[in-house]
């Protein structure tokens, strides 16, 4: 890669979690005290909260040059954006499939002020980032450095303190990510509402990184088991509709990690629970160091940064570029030009009385310049005032959005809730009436209701029989086997002479 052949070493900055790691082309290391240097190239990564992530389709037609344009403009309508924002939006060439007339693109977009507050303070240390990328692109690495040499579709699933992710590649390429809801903060708060106490969050990621998922006992145990459970539903419900979504067949392999270091019996749980081949997400990137465990986030970072640029995904977010040349900066082109005007008074000392002239057009140049920029800089400073004014309304917009926001995931974690925890009527029926041909006892109608005050339900089965005795037999039956689930009452059992047939009506209540 050319541009990294200038550069000495590579430091890679992860902003959530306030890390640095310095690194060569063998060796990585803790970066203690970062700062501006020259000769560094440094590399950072988007969390998947801070971007949008869609694909869509642009016509073949339309000339490269041109491409940029359209994809602006198609993802500003397709997920209407707000057009007075200036996003920053960037995207990948994704796998054709069988569309003869389009090209198809993975888009991310980035809104500048969720930028400005991610790397808000590491860039007060380090002054500039040349390269901050997705971080579902940065498993490329992965396949072009032959660490994973399969093929098939691959899921990769990895947990931070503030946020996780699933991402999917298929046949090597980036085929979709999702940020799952369940960071290390989200299992924290879930573990403590089920223990019913505080605990600290390290003391949390050291639980689970030093003794696991299978060696804990006793309610610690039980607490993980229903914490984990819930995490696994959710990530298996991603799962289910990126194989929906995207017509796959299977998933060939999990890989599972997290920032902290592998959980121990984690891709046994994954594998258990989702029935899919699944191991650590660890890999061995062949770089030396005195880490016990390094973050498998810089390592990518680390190593992407070796790979040519065909090898990579071109996927650059960057607002904080490095300072320009000397030459090239205002102050540089100034000391330049008084350097040359104090070589020309040395060679030519006869012709200083020019200077003077000289001089004085030069400042009334200068002057008029001052003059411009500085109804310039006035004019920047209302618009500055204006924006500033435009931000602060644009958040409370966004406040109010998050509030109806929440209120809708509330709705729907209702909707959840009841249909999960809800016993299906058909289960219930079935269960029933499996055992009337047992007794020899026919059903001739069921009928259900449900109390709006109490929420109580109740079925009624009119049941008929040859016999008394059939029917009796059956309710001792349901009596003696179901009582813990329902109850069960019966008034009378009639006689139908003409028909020869007894009938009753059986009422049960759902406890």
């Amino acid at each position: 890669m050319k541009q990294k052949q200038a550069f000495s070493s590579t430091l890679s900055v992860n902003p959530y979690n306030n890390t640095y790691y310095t690194g060569t082309a063998t060796r990585i290391k803790v970066a203690d005290k970062p700062q501006y240097q020259k000769d560094q190239y440094t590399v950072s990564c988007l969390n998947t909260h801070d971007f949008i992530t869609t694909m869509i389709s642009i016509s073949k037609k339309i000339p490269d040059e041109d491409i940029a344009d359209a994809v602006e403009t198609k993802i500003y309508e397709e997920l209407g954006l707000d057009m007075a924002v200036e996003y920053q939006i960037n995207y990948v060439s994704a796998a054709d499939g069988t569309d003869e007339a389009n090209n198809n693109y993975h888009v991310f977009v980035v809104d500048p002020l969720s930028m400005e507050e991610a790397f808000g303070n590491t860039i007060e240390q380090i002054k500039y980032i040349d390269q901050i990328t997705p971080v579902p692109l940065l498993l490329r690495t992965l396949y072009k450095k032959e660490i994973i040499e399969e093929n098939g579709t691959h899921c990769f699933i990895y947990f931070q303190s503030n946020d996780a992710f699933l991402t999917l590649y298929n046949d090597r390429e980036f085929l979709y990510t999702k940020s799952l809801k369940f960071s290390f903060s989200r299992m924290h708060d879930r573990y403590c509402e089920l223990m019913g106490e505080q605990m600290e969050l390290g003391s949390f990621i050291r639980l689970l990184c030093e003794e696991g998922l299978q060696s804990i006992e006793g309610g610690k145990q039980q607490y993980l088991m229903k914490l984990f459970g819930e995490v696994f539903l959710h990530i298996n419900d991603v799962i289910t509709y990126s194989k929906r979504a995207f017509e796959l067949d299977h998933i060939d392999k999990v890989y599972i990690g997290s920032e902290a270091g592998a959980i121990i019996g984690m891709d046994e749980y994954s594998q258990t629970y989702l029935g899919l081949d699944s191991s650590d997400f660890n890999f061995n990137y062949g770089f030396e160091t005195e880490e016990w465990y390094i973050d498998q986030l810089h390592l990518l970072m680390q190593l992407t940064i070796q790979l040519e640029a065909e090898d990579r995904y071109e996927c650059n977010f960057t607002r904080f570029h490095r300072p320009p040349q000397f030459v090239k900066r205002a102050s540089g082109q100034l000391i330049l030009t008084v350097a040359a005007s104090a070589v020309v008074a040395l060679l030519y000392p006869g012709i200083y009385w020019t200077l003077d002239g000289i001089e004085s057009i030069r400042k009334a140049a200068m002057s008029a310049e001052y003059d411009a920029l500085h109804i310039e800089r006035l004019d920047r400073e209302n618009q500055l005032k204006y924006h500033t004014t435009e931000m602060e309304k644009v958040k409370k917009l966004v406040e109010n959005e998050q509030a109806s926001l929440d209120e809708k995931k509330a709705v729907l974690t209702q909707i959840h809730n009841v249909k999960v925890d809800y016993p299906m009527k058909a289960k219930l029926i079935s269960d029933l009436t499996k055992d009337l041909n047992k007794y020899q006892v026919k059903l001739e109608q069921l009928g259900y209701s449900e109390d709006a005050k109490t929420k109580e339900r109740e079925f009624t089965l009119n049941l008929l029989s040859s016999q008394d005795k059939r029917i009796t037999n059956l309710i001792e039956w349901y009596t003696k086997t179901r009582s813990a689930q329902y109850k069960f009452s019966i008034k009378n059992i009639e006689f139908d002479e003409e028909k020869k047939i007894y009938s009753s009506e059986l009422k049960v209540v759902l406890k």
